[in-house]
């Protein structure tokens, strides 16, 4: 009996110490966990048992516990630091604090979805008897599975390859269909960065013309641009850790207003003298966009007018934050089918059924290689540049989210491929899956 009471004692001593260390990531831990936990069964309509034991069973994550009520999660650990996340028709859902009102109203998207009878990627309806004769359709099948053959490690949901503008292939995890959004994560940084495509192409923004926010004309900051800020190289200070308590952390799992922490930052560097990927980057451009309009509800019609539901992406939906800004950087939600109609946008260089969205020269623009970035790196899209990818065409770029979302576009094969789960490398091999799909392309 004593041994058993040393045992119990000492693990107790072990379950205090552990939690005095992680007290301030509890913040973090009930934060991610409700707020995924929130989005997924809203937008979605996936069990939060589902959830719990899928999206939320992650290191840490899963030591929170999850509790749902109608349009709203709570979640805590151990009892300690509880956070709420609401969910609004339209908006998705927001991790509210302390500075919380609930009588503050948001705008919700007025939103026009298209409903035709053309086929894919124009409309939803699926083309009928389209075979390609440079597809070898056994190979691509294979191609595709190899994505799933060992899930329990890959965790893929979802895989679909469009050819020449047509699906030529897709599967779907059990749980999982055509109709199921998934969050694309840092895929949202590329549809951010594309609103700023079409503003260009609009002639209502200058890429060059520094940017001026608040105290930036008092020192160097004041030679920032929207370019810079594309390009993730405006020399601002920023901390890009998941697993600890970053810049990136306390801006997801803290402020109500994301779009004000990155500008906060001091200048390290000179504008173009370092590359520093940062999510606080695209959630600024998320609050330079909004000045770019005369009202709030201007601000939030404008993705799905001139780009969401203009492509047909009627799925899509771009959460907000406390303050009803985009977070840009994280929180896009739409089916398989739309990221890839997404993709197809970029294929067609901005051209989406007779009519151009952004100029072509935005295509050459975003998969240009930044300096400092080893080639990895565009604007707001990723590379394959200098070859991190060896068996796949250099000309690729592409969207890239949290644990494995992608969407591809391989131009010289006139391709489009996305893949979703809950992996990525190593346990999912991109080189070896992208190798299995091009081998099916004569």
């Amino acid at each position: 009996m004593k041994i058993l009471k040393r045992i119990l004692l000492i693990l107790f001593v072990i379950l205090i110490v552990a939690v005095y260390f992680n007290f301030p990531k509890l913040n973090f831990i009930s934060g991610y966990a409700s707020k995924n936990m929130a989005s997924t069964v809203f937008i979605t309509d996936r069990s939060a048992e589902s959830v719990k034991l899928n999206d939320n069973d992650v290191p840490l994550i899963n030591l929170a516990d999850v509790e749902t009520d109608g349009n709203s999660a709570s979640a805590s650990v151990f009892g300690l630091m509880e956070r709420k996340a609401i969910c609004h028709e339209g908006l998705g859902c927001t991790l509210v604090n302390k500075d919380y009102d609930p009588n503050v109203t948001i705008p919700v998207p007025q939103r026009v979805k298209s409903n035709n009878d053309l086929v894919f990627p124009y409309g939803d309806n699926e083309a009928k008897d389209t075979i390609f004769s440079n597809v070898d359709y056994d190979i691509l099948k294979k191609g595709i599975h190899s994505a799933f053959t060992n899930n329990e490690v890959q965790k893929t949901r979802t895989v679909l390859v469009a050819h020449k503008n047509h699906i030529i292939g897709e599967k779907y995890l059990e749980g999982f269909t055509k109709d199921t959004p998934i969050l694309g994560w840092s895929m949202t940084k590329s549809v951010l960065a594309t609103l700023y495509g079409i503003l260009e192409y609009q002639g209502k923004i200058d890429l060059d013309k520094p940017v001026l926010l608040n105290d930036w004309d008092k020192d160097d900051r004041k030679k920032i641009t929207l370019n810079h800020l594309l390009r993730m190289q405006s020399g601002l200070a920023w901390d890009e850790d998941y697993t600890s308590i970053s810049d990136v952390t306390r801006m997801l799992f803290m402020d109500a207003d994301m779009t004000k922490s990155q500008g906060k930052k001091e200048a390290i560097a000179a504008p173009t003298e370092v590359w520093n990927y940062s999510s606080g980057t695209t959630n600024l451009l998320s609050g330079v966009l909004r000045k770019q309009f005369e009202t709030h509800q201007d601000y939030i019609n404008f993705p799905y007018e001139e780009l969401i539901d203009k492509i047909g992406m009627n799925s899509m939906l771009i959460e907000t934050d406390m303050k009803g800004n985009f977070v840009g950087s994280s929180y896009a939600w739409a089916t398989t089918r739309d990221w890839a109609k997404f993709g197809l946008l970029y294929l067609n260089k901005g051209n989406w059924n007779g009519e151009q969205l952004f100029d072509e020269s935005w295509v050459d623009y975003v998969s240009e290689p930044t300096l400092h970035s080893d080639g990895t790196y565009g604007g707001h899209f990723w590379l394959n540049a200098n070859g991190k990818y060896p068996d796949v065409p250099r000309d690729l770029y592409s969207a890239n989210g949290y644990q494995g979302q992608r969407v591809f576009i391989i131009p010289s094969k006139d391709l489009v491929v996305v893949r979703t789960g809950l992996a990525e490398a190593p346990d999912f091999d991109i080189n070896e899956f992208l190798k299995n799909i091009l081998a099916a392309i004569k």
